[in-house]
């Protein structure tokens, strides 16, 4: 059963049509918890209906609580609609604020840490990067994806959608390879094409240092840091996977299997649906609060899955040949969009239910007691 103490509401009234609306019903939740609010505006985009752009930071319970527990939505800017909606569910969530304020840990939301993408419904951010491949040491030299810049040219073919020709061809590359190698060559991040997809850019972007920012102001001298991170679009449909974001250490690893349960899985270990990344969003807790070793610090991301990778990956290229040819007329836009919006969210009363209850849970799970 959905619980939301605060004000009585249908699950379907914690998610939004669009970027404009999931801020606004997140600004609304916040400002009725009590929450202290910090908006950090973008300081050059708009988004696609001309709205300001900014992440916005809700923090419920002390703000010199020993403990600290994040929750970050639309690091993959279309996966916000999701994350949008648990976070204003766990805003309206009255029971569970009672319980972080006994334990005395501070609740932190934070909302769309790439609104640019959230609100342009695409998954990386105004320059085309993928923020969750963009926590890299950019003085140092670059990882190489070799099988990224085999498959790419039939990744992003001239026309869309692809030809019989340019489809077969890429199928047999999948066939002749399988669909791991696929998944893994696309999605593991590269640092050579920044019109490709999945870059990881050649500097730190803006969501990167305002993330950082905000880890720095709310996180630092706290007990503990305990991070989850909302996404979509891999694994069962609905299920939320539970994958750890951490470092392949297995002190880190059993620690954060104490918290959250054995079903935590590892793309170090291949028991998770995401392949092997570089970059990723978890490095910023190192990379701002010090080292991982003198920080009592378990983070896990939430992985809602839509549809087959196959589709979802499909719709990615879409969005990358539109990108391409800004040209395109604008039912071709209109479909491709659509796409992304099916790939990364599913309009449907239970799977909206089942990603609260399954946030909602994780975070009970976080709270140190």
């Amino acid at each position: 059963m959905l619980r939301c103490p605060l004000v009585a509401m249908r699950a379907s009234d914690c998610f939004a049509p669009s970027y404009a609306v999931a801020r606004q019903k997140f600004l609304d939740a916040a400002r009725d918890a009590g929450a202290a609010l910090t908006e950090f505006p973008h300081p050059t985009e708009l988004g696609r209906d001309e709205e300001t752009l900014a992440i916005d930071v809700a923090l419920v319970g002390a703000a010199d609580a020993p403990h600290c527990l994040m929750i970050t939505s639309g690091i993959h800017g279309a996966e916000g609609y999701c994350g949008s909606g648990a976070q204003v569910a766990l805003l309206r969530d009255g029971t569970l604020h009672d319980a972080c304020a006994e334990a005395r840990v501070a609740l932190l939301l934070v909302h769309a840490v790439n609104p640019y993408g959230f609100s342009h419904l695409r998954r990386v951010n105004e320059d085309n990067v993928d923020l969750n491949r963009n926590f890299m040491d950019f003085d140092r030299p670059l990882p190489e994806n070799a099988a990224y810049a085999e498959v790419a040219p039939l990744l992003l073919p001239t026309q869309w959608p692809p030809s019989d020709a340019d489809h077969a061809a890429l199928m047999h590359t999948v066939a002749t390879r399988g669909i791991g190698w696929y998944q893994a060559a696309v999605s593991a991040g590269q640092y050579r094409d920044p019109d490709g997809m999945f870059f990881g850019g050649v500097h730190a972007t803006w969501s990167n240092y305002t993330l950082r920012r905000i880890l720095a102001r709310f996180g630092s001298g706290r007990a503990s840091f305990r991070w989850i991170d909302i996404h979509t679009g891999l694994g069962p449909r609905g299920y939320g996977e539970p994958i750890y974001m951490g470092p392949d250490d297995a002190v880190q690893m059993a620690r954060t299997r104490d918290i959250w349960g054995d079903g935590i899985t590892s793309m170090y270990d291949g028991s998770s649906t995401s392949a092997h990344l570089s970059g990723v969003a978890w490095l910023a807790v190192p990379q701002t609060l010090g080292a991982l070793s003198t920080l009592d610090y378990a983070g896990i991301a939430l992985e809602f899955g839509t549809l087959p990778i196959a589709e979802v990956l499909d719709a990615l290229r879409g969005d990358h040949w539109l990108h391409l040819h800004p040209d395109a007329d604008e039912n071709q836009r209109a479909l491709i969009k659509h796409a992304m919006w099916q790939a990364f969210y599913i309009d449907s009363d239970d799977w909206r239910e089942g990603v609260i209850a399954q946030v909602t849970d994780a975070v009970e799970k976080g709270i140190v007691r």
